[in-house]
């Protein structure tokens, strides 16, 4: 009789699945995967992270939910997954950025950043005794006038990307990215693709209150959180031009019946 393939192999981190596997991994992506949507957008003017925070309960204070985090004055960091998880990061982040001040004096750069996050994200999947993260990053900011956006995963993976996601509406919004993305973006068309992605990943379901959006401008370098007054104005925006769209796709089919019946 032989063994149930990969029986007992996602009990501990520190061993392979004959297939070459970590399960303990693969069920952090999962976490990440079950989490809302963010999103980040790299333009020719900046970068820019947008994070659907919807709540569970209606009863809940959507002030109080976090998803963009500022790093230092030229990063800011989406993240999607176990909110607890992403705030140890976002404090490691915060530590390593400070320490690179204080030792160079010089801000710590982006890439740098991001590795030494992905280093102990990597440690914490090779040691017994412990788990790994079940949070995902977007890292993004402006170093030397050039702008960096990069991905991390919990395996300590680490992609640079365009324009990218994760979370729940992933597949969603990078159909839209691959679709409409081009390099020459400004930041405005940055930020309308992005809340266009995060439309398409939520079902149309998108409101002002569940949306935040940060940027950090190639100018200047700095990091700014959109106010509610802003969010809420481009928000309502995109809903009104969804709703025109949907209304010429439905004239057009129509006049499409008309024109076969005929």
């Amino acid at each position: 009789m032989q063994p149930l393939q990969n029986a007992g192999y996602d009990r501990a981190i520190t061993v392979f699945s004959p297939d070459g596997r970590l399960f303990q991994v693969e069920y952090a992506r999962e976490a990440v995967k079950r989490g809302t949507t963010s999103l980040g957008i790299k333009s020719k003017e900046g970068v820019v992270l947008v994070v659907d925070k919807r709540t569970t309960s209606k009863l809940v204070e959507s002030k109080s939910i976090e998803k963009i985090y500022q790093i230092d004055s030229h990063i800011g960091v989406a993240t999607s997954g176990l909110v607890a998880d992403a705030r140890a990061l976002i404090e490691r982040a915060r530590l390593e950025s400070q320490i690179n001040k204080i030792t160079y004096n010089e801000p710590i750069r982006v890439e740098t950043l991001s590795k030494k996050i992905c280093d102990l994200k990597q440690m914490y999947t090779q040691n017994g005794g412990v788990r790994p993260f079940g949070s995902a990053l977007i890292i993004g900011g402006v170093t030397k006038d050039k702008c960096k956006l990069f991905e991390t995963d919990p395996s300590g993976a680490l992609i640079e990307y365009k324009a990218t996601a994760i979370g729940s509406g992933r597949s969603a919004a990078m159909d839209v990215f691959e679709e409409k993305y081009k390099d020459d973006l400004s930041l405005d068309e940055a930020i309308e693709l992005a809340l266009d992605a995060v439309y398409e990943s939520t079902e149309d379901k998108t409101t002002p209150e569940n949306v935040e959006i940060a940027i950090i401008e190639k100018e200047d370098a700095k990091y700014r959180k959109l106010s509610d007054d802003e969010v809420k104005d481009l928000v309502e925006k995109l809903i009104e031009k969804k709703k025109a769209e949907e209304e010429a796709d439905a004239k057009e089919s129509e006049e499409k019946e008309s024109g076969e019946e005929e």
